[in-house]
């Protein structure tokens, strides 16, 4: 809010390039919070991709929270009125990759009933594979 505040107090006086130095903090704040929020869904598209390879089997609830993830992925990604994505497919990939450690962590607490640490799940899985599939699920179809 300060920063609106702020944004019309220099648009106000004519400082057109304070104003756009606001604009840009702001746009690089949402964009933020988009990627935080897009983050926190991978996590959960990541842990279920985990258990589902780790386990060799899948649940109907593992698959409904992996379509819910990755819709909401999609729909956190999609610039409503500009059209485009907020997240190029690289953006994406790194995205992904940041939230695979948090996912191996919450996926060693579940994986046949916690009986692997982190760093020993990661052994049983293939990182690149799970990576793979988490961003062939969520980039757009073309």
């Amino acid at each position: 809010m300060e920063e609106l505040l702020e944004l019309k107090d220099l648009l106000l006086k004519g400082d057109i390039s304070g104003a756009i130095a606001i604009v840009e903090e702001l746009e690089e704040m949402s964009k933020n919070d988009i990627i935080d929020r897009i983050r926190s869904y991978a996590v959960i598209l990541l842990l279920h991709l985990i258990k589902q390879q780790a386990e060799n089997r899948t649940t109907r609830s593992w698959e409904v929270s992996i379509r819910n993830s990755v819709r909401e992925i999609q729909r956190k990604n999609k610039r409503r009125k500009a059209g485009g994505y907020y997240l190029s497919t690289e953006e994406l990939i790194e995205t992904l990759e940041e939230a695979y450690l948090n996912a191996i962590d919450e996926a060693s607490l579940e994986v046949e009933e916690g009986r692997y640490l982190p760093d020993e799940l990661e052994q049983l899985v293939n990182k690149e594979e799970i990576l793979n599939r988490a961003l062939a699920l969520v980039l757009p179809a073309e």
